[in-house]
């Protein structure tokens, strides 16, 4: 029975999905690996599996920004999971085939990764627009303009007094706290 609920949504993201097929092929492909190898075979483990734990993890954080941050951090797992798999290649411990078929896998998601990153800053821009949009505002003498004008302060907002600056301009204020 597979369990579902809000906080287990990334299990329905393809970018989870082809990483942890990743991880799979990755330890049928290793697992051959003599002794010698161990650490390396557990280090090549690790940083496969690195990738969808970070998807999973940043998904069920609580912002955008934390979920970016993880996303990230799985993309540098899979670069460094493909640099040691085209070394392994190229030292012949891994079959031409073996690395062309995890190749592909891998490029597929650091693609979809890639361009999931890229629509997360894109809604946080979004998001981030809409929270100023809402707190500009205009006077009527300042009614003719589109063009903000941001003054940032740290002071609460109850603090501080009106301010008169721009008093003779067509440009409207916009006050960020």
């Amino acid at each position: 029975m597979q369990r579902k609920n809000i906080n287990r949504g990334y299990q329905d993201l393809y970018v989870w999905q082809d990483a942890k097929e990743l991880y799979k092929l990755t330890c049928l492909i290793i697992k051959d690996f003599s002794f010698d190898y161990k650490k390396v075979v557990a280090n090549q483990i690790g940083s496969v599996d690195s990738i969808q734990r970070n998807i999973a993890e940043g998904y069920c954080r609580k912002s955008i920004s934390e979920y970016l941050q993880f996303l990230n951090i799985a993309l540098g797992s899979l670069g460094e999971s493909v640099s040691s798999m085209y070394v392994y290649k190229d030292a012949h411990q891994i079959k031409e085939v073996d690395f062309e078929n995890w190749d592909k896998l891998a490029f597929k998601l650091e693609n979809s990764l890639i361009k999931l990153i890229k629509r997360l800053q894109e809604k946080r821009k979004r998001v981030t627009g809409m929270i100023l949009s809402q707190t500009y505002s205009t006077t009527p003498l300042f009614q003719y303009s589109n063009i903000p004008i941001f003054q940032y302060s740290i002071i609460p907002i109850f603090q501080i007094p009106p301010i008169p600056s721009f008093q003779y301009s067509n440009i409207p204020i916009l006050t960020l706290y």
